[in-house]
């Protein structure tokens, strides 16, 4: 059994008062802190995979190898489609993916490798979406 780590009062108090805000006060609550830190939420991984592709990346984008996903209709599973967009972009946040679902059609990825728009176009075909590469 794994032990049980020791949380001071108060960081006890913060844990019970946040568990009790909704989805959309807690995306407020982590959105008001990113500002007042000065942080993203950005994974440590994905913001250091652009640094150690970027010599990789820079042959495709002069062959021409760069496309846009444009998703044309959500479908009927939004929900699945808002986690998808956030999937693929970790900075947007739940109202901004929700606002995409809602006005169609969106750009999702502008200019992403060829690779990447196909992961992209996957992940949003398998939620329920219409996808368009440009």
């Amino acid at each position: 059994m794994a032990e049980e780590k020791k949380l001071s009062k108060k960081v006890e108090e913060l844990v019970d008062e946040v568990s009790k805000l909704t989805v959309l006060e807690l995306s407020e609550l982590v959105s008001a802190l990113q500002e007042k830190l000065g942080v993203s939420a950005m994974p440590v991984a994905a913001a250091a995979a652009p640094a150690v592709a970027g010599d990789a990346a820079a042959p495709e984008a002069t062959a021409g190898g760069l496309q846009t996903v444009v998703m044309t209709a959500s479908g009927a599973q939004k929900i699945n489609v808002i986690k998808a967009l956030r999937e693929i972009n970790p900075n947007l946040t739940l109202m901004d993916a929700k606002g995409m679902t809602e006005t169609v059609p969106a750009e999702v990825l502008k200019d992403a490798k060829a690779e990447d728009a196909k992961a992209a176009e996957a992940k949003l075909k398998a939620a329920g979406a219409t996808v368009e590469l440009k």
